[in-house]
């Protein structure tokens, strides 16, 4: 069950009234640009073509790029990949073809059983080097998984390779969400019966829990610096926005909203702003307010429903829209309020979260009673699931990691 239908057994909704439409707007794709990778060579087998294969998956991936084995191209990569006694080691160049610049040149190494995490390295490097954008194959994806007969916190890479359990707490978890650094995540379990929120420390771990207040305890989300952290709490009431001070465990509350809830606060890449879904206006919607109080702001009106928000760092806001009888995701920019739906309407689509380079999206794709997960190109348009048909149980809530 989402998280907005927990919050329901809390709070009755009343419908909502017709609102003023916003004014929709589609952003123009980039351009592709051909990448010559005809001279990069590699022993045949094992980890170099381990390495070969996945640098080409994400070159791909990554939607910038069309790759071509010769003949006109904007860019061209050069370089070998082979076995140096027990060590992988690689050579990669990229040039732009016009003017003969170089504009990467490095050696890597490392051991074979690490072909594809330096593949992600590689791909992200020629990525930023030819573009000047931040790549993604390096990043990690949180998502909750039910294969065991239970809802726990998974982890695995960005192509969704190297899939692990993280959790095992036997019952419900929901919603984990990354700190900046990639150290640390937070999620809701019901371990203790009760919905409350974990911290653990992915390089000790260690776990702990930061909210057992009594009633609902959920959605928690790190602030940009790591020290704080947004959630929902009704130990005073309704279910309202707070700030949780993870040093000294000091709270700010955020909203009162006594015949209405609060719920998925996600912060600016700024951290001076929080947005929320909250129903107050009759049915959820998204808002908008300062990490210090004040009175929010209304972001959607179109769609009966507006739920999970996540602000990237490109500083647009994704979330979904129940439109018709599905949830399509859309793409917001808060500062003008234009936005537009990125999914096509074949299938509900929830629980958007943000790629760290701004063009990429992961998300829930249902379609007859089974979740799964799905990469979507926010320009390009395509559509890739994460994790093979094989893979059994539903999947939901991924979250991208920030780097």
């Amino acid at each position: 069950m989402k998280l907005w239908g927990w919050i329901s057994v809390l709070v009755f909704f009343s419908v909502l009234s017709v609102a003023p439409a916003q004014v929709r707007v589609t952003k123009a794709m980039n351009e592709v640009s051909a990448l010559d990778i005809s001279q990069f060579v590699g022993q045949s087998g094992g980890a170099p073509t381990v390495f070969r294969q996945t640098l080409e998956a994400d070159l791909n991936k990554s939607g910038w790029f069309s790759l071509a084995g010769g003949g006109r191209a904007e860019f061209s990569l050069l370089g070998e990949a082979a076995m140096a006694g027990a060590s992988l080691k690689v050579r990669c160049e990229a040039y732009n073809v016009a003017n003969r610049e170089k504009l990467l040149g490095k050696t890597y190494k490392t051991t074979d059983r690490e072909a594809r995490r330096l593949a992600h390295k590689v791909a992200d490097d020629i990525v930023l080097a030819l573009t000047g954008r931040k790549g993604m194959a390096s990043t990690r994806i949180l998502l909750i998984g039910n294969r065991t007969g239970k809802k726990e916190v998974y982890l695995c890479d960005a192509d969704g390779h190297n899939l692990r359990q993280l959790t095992r707490d036997n019952t419900i978890s929901m919603a984990p969400k990354w700190s900046s650094d990639g150290s640390r995540f937070v999620y809701t379990s019901f371990r203790s019966q009760f919905p409350d929120v974990y911290l653990v420390n992915l390089d000790t771990g260690d776990r702990k829990c930061i909210a057992n207040y009594p009633g609902l305890n959920a959605s928690a989300a790190f602030s940009p610096d790591g020290r704080e952290v947004a959630l929902i709490l009704s130990k005073d009431g309704n279910p309202d926005l707070y700030i949780k001070d993870l040093s000294g465990g000091g709270l700010t509350r955020l909203t009162s909203t006594r015949r209405a809830a609060e719920a998925s606060p996600a912060w600016s890449p700024d951290g001076r702003q929080i947005v929320f879904v909250s129903d107050r206006s009759g049915t959820p919607q998204l808002y908008v307010m300062d990490r210090s109080g004040g009175e929010p702001r209304r972001l959607t009106s179109c769609g009966s429903q507006n739920v999970d928000p996540d602000w990237g760092a490109n500083e647009y806001i994704t979330y979904c829209s129940y439109i018709g009888r599905v949830y399509q995701i859309f793409v917001m920019n808060p500062a003008t309020m234009e936005f537009k739906q990125v999914t096509r309407e074949d299938a509900d689509y929830e629980d958007p979260s943000w790629a760290p380079d701004g063009r990429h999206i992961v998300c829930t794709r249902t379609v007859n009673y089974r979740s799964r997960i799905f990469m979507i190109d926010t320009l390009g348009g395509s559509l890739i699931p994460l994790l093979p048909e094989s893979e059994r149980g539903d999947w939901v809530a991924p979250n991208w990691s920030k780097q």
